[in-house]
């Protein structure tokens, strides 16, 4: 019995000075140099690693601070909008004290079947003015050419002119909106806004963060979140003949929430963003019983650079409650990973608990052989 005993002290032994490596759990192991992993070596020298603290939450607020400084007005919406008409807009002209020239309310069918329509040559027929050239003309300017050709035989004509019908120009928004489709260009100045809101608004998949405005064949990002939360009107755009706004999809706006935490999983980034501290409490917290609170990492991939850094990672010492403080302030961003690691005792707990029943049957075979031996 002694033998079988000592053989299993021994066997216990060797598994307790290799429970580094088959520790279970939330814990992330560095590179093992007796391996060939030059190229994932090669990797992680190329990692940034910083401590989240005041300094660094300073630091990675400045550049959106000055990105989205607000602005006290939109150059790109002029007070003076004046619409400018096209080919296919409908026209109505009344000159007053001469009904002649103007159609009856009482036979009028529709203001735009019997309004004047512009031609596809630029122009339209009135009496007195033939052929008389209206696209690429404001209101005003073809209201003062109507005037001066009926001055001609009307005595100071008083002359009522209106766009009955847009049909010259129109505008598209597409994605996830509720009501996608066509938005005509009006004598009323049309912005992004107003067009997303004509269009019924976003849906609860659409990503409130960015949309792409595309006008005269150039595509930009607008930031609809700092027109919003930060009242930056500079985000907003006038919309011309042929802009388009396609709304994309949140799917990409999602950070993971993984390791040690009572429900790991993950979560969309709301147009008002997500803090660390609220990504957190989302999955219900840390396991206050085995994480470690100074191993709290944010993993963020880095676009190509000079630098040839390919990810920050941002570690959170968790364990006072400045560092809380810190977790609200610090922003996370689309596609970042948070990754709780867990205690070392709690590790080594979950080795022993895992052990404790190999042991046990280990030791009952030795009992039992041992009892066979005597017998």
């Amino acid at each position: 019995m002694l033998k079988y005993s000592k053989n299993l002290v021994i066997s216990f032994s060797l598994l307790i000075l290799s429970g580094c490596t088959v520790i279970p759990g939330s814990h992330m192991d560095g590179v093992d140099a007796d391996h060939n992993n030059s190229t994932l070596e090669q990797d992680l020298s190329n990692v940034n690693i910083e401590v989240i603290d005041s300094r660094l939450i300073s630091q990675l607020n400045q550049p959106q601070q000055a990105h989205t400084q607000p602005k006290t007005r939109n150059p790109m919406i002029s007070d003076g909008y004046d619409y400018i008409l096209g080919v296919g807009d409908v026209l109505s002209i009344g000159v007053w004290d001469h009904p002649e020239l103007t159609i009856p309310a009482a036979v009028q069918r529709t203001a735009e079947f019997d309004g004047f329509r512009i031609q596809a040559d630029g122009t339209i027929t009135y009496a007195y003015a033939p052929n008389l050239p209206a696209a690429g003309k404001t209101i005003r300017q073809l209201h003062d050419l109507l005037v001066e050709k009926l001055s001609k035989v009307i005595e100071k004509p008083q002359v009522d002119l209106k766009v009955v019908a847009f049909k010259s120009q129109r505008s598209y928004v597409t994605g996830e909106v509720k009501s996608p489709g066509v938005l005509p260009i009006t004598e009323l100045p049309l912005t992004i806004i107003d067009a997303l809101n004509l269009a019924g608004g976003l849906t609860e998949m659409a990503d409130w963060r960015v949309v792409t405005f595309t006008s005269k064949g150039k595509t930009e990002n607008i930031r609809l979140d700092d027109f919003y939360t930060k009242g930056d009107i500079s985000q907003n755009r006038l919309m011309r003949d042929g802009d388009i706004i396609h709304v994309s999809r949140s799917d990409n706006q999602k950070v993971f929430v993984l390791g040690d935490v009572t429900k790991a999983g993950s979560m969309n980034i709301s147009r008002y963003g997500l803090s660390l501290a609220e990504a957190l409490s989302d999955v219900g917290g840390i396991n206050e019983a085995t994480a470690d609170a100074s191993g709290i990492f944010v993993m963020r991939k880095r676009d190509a650079n000079e630098e040839g850094i390919i990810a920050d990672v941002y570690q959170l010492h968790a364990q006072n409650a400045v560092a809380l403080v810190l977790a609200d302030q610090f922003k996370l961003q689309p596609r970042d990973i948070v990754y709780v690691t867990t205690a070392p005792v709690a590790r080594w707990n979950r080795l022993i608990s895992q052990l404790i029943p190999t042991v046990q049957a280990v030791y009952s075979v030795s009992q039992i052989k041992s009892q066979g031996v005597i017998f």
